[in-house]
């Protein structure tokens, strides 16, 4: 018997059943949701002739995330908050696997399985990787959450469970508490250039390389952006006015000299990571040429923002571009 498998490309809920049925989840209303394993292989969770579908009524952890305060006691009574710390979240999601007989119920039991545990195996680079959860509406829009396998996958145990059909709730654990929705914003700087604002995404542009701008974080928690800088430059600059943080990027301080028009810098700023792009898969390290330790790396508050991009050196080439993914509570 062949094994069972599931399509490499994510269902298209606006495709009459690309996305199977909508199910109506707590807290979300009807939706079509579907798991993404580390090899990337989608596992539809709402189409029921899959062999498997979502038990939508024990499903739960898609709300807001949980916080821990931290507070100091104050000398005439009460307390003041001095600082609020979000949590990782678990989701339980129960799946009702059948088959039409024994053995195909064994083989999409076993598939699923390991589909799972699959975020708990370390990869070549002796990293785990998490697996990612989709929720998505009726109207086409998603947000996802990387999760890891915890627990859940034994079945029910009970007398005539587990031959041709069998029930589970996973706990899926999530480090980061916060949806990401599908769909990323850009924040476009070129000189003489233009960009469409919602081609292809949302994005905002201006003729001017340096100056300020508001960049707008529509969504509930920070964002960490990630930064490509286009040469010619021979010193860049990015400040948050917002809450005050700052970095700078010396092509020097690395022994390059100015960064030539055409050549381009990444900076990834959650986990921190600067490379310039030789051609190499990974890149040179420039982690140095940031201005430490007053560096910081910072994210995008929820609301606005007011940036100054600063590039000195710039010429007509020269472009600085920031995206990011918004980060919501709930699903």
């Amino acid at each position: 018997m062949p094994l069972i498998t599931a399509p490499v490309q994510p269902p298209d809920p606006g495709t009459p059943g690309g996305g199977g049925t909508p199910i109506p989840l707590p807290g979300v209303g009807n939706a079509t949701a579907w798991y993404t394993d580390p090899t990337g292989t989608v596992w539809p969770l709402s189409e029921s002739g899959r062999g498997w579908f979502t038990l939508a009524e024990g499903v739960s952890g898609l709300g807001a995330a949980a916080y821990t305060l931290t507070s100091d006691a104050q000398p005439r009574g009460g307390a003041r908050l001095r600082h609020v710390q979000p949590q990782s979240r678990t989701i339980i999601w129960p799946l009702y696997v059948y088959g039409a007989d024994h053995l195909q119920f064994t083989e999409r039991w076993r598939a699923l399985a390991t589909a799972f545990t699959r975020t708990l195996r370390r990869g070549r680079d002796k990293r785990r990787t998490p697996g990612v959860l989709t929720i998505a509406r009726p109207d086409g829009t998603s947000r996802s959450v990387q999760v890891y396998y915890s627990a859940g996958f034994e079945g029910q145990g009970k007398r005539g469970s587990g031959i041709i059909s069998d029930a589970v709730a996973l706990a899926l654990w999530c480090e980061d508490p916060y949806w990401e929705d599908a769909e990323p914003v850009t924040v476009h700087r070129q000189a003489g250039e233009m960009t469409d604002f919602l081609d292809p995404f949302p994005s905002v542009s201006s003729s001017q390389v340096l100056g300020e701008t508001v960049v707008d974080n529509p969504g509930d928690a920070v964002v960490w952006p990630n930064w490509t800088i286009t040469g010619p430059a021979t010193l860049i600059r990015f400040t948050n006015e917002t809450t005050g943080d700052s970095f700078a990027l010396n092509p020097a301080s690395v022994g390059h000299g100015p960064l030539a028009a055409g050549e381009t810098v990444t900076v990834q700023t959650d986990p921190g990571r600067v490379r310039l792009q030789d051609g190499s898969p990974d890149g040179v390290n420039w982690s140095g040429a940031l201005d430490w330790p007053e560096a910081v790396l910072w994210g995008l508050e929820p609301g606005e923002n007011h940036v100054i991009f600063q590039l000195d050196g710039s010429g007509p080439q020269s472009a600085v571009d920031l995206t990011f993914h918004t980060r919501h509570e709930t699903a």
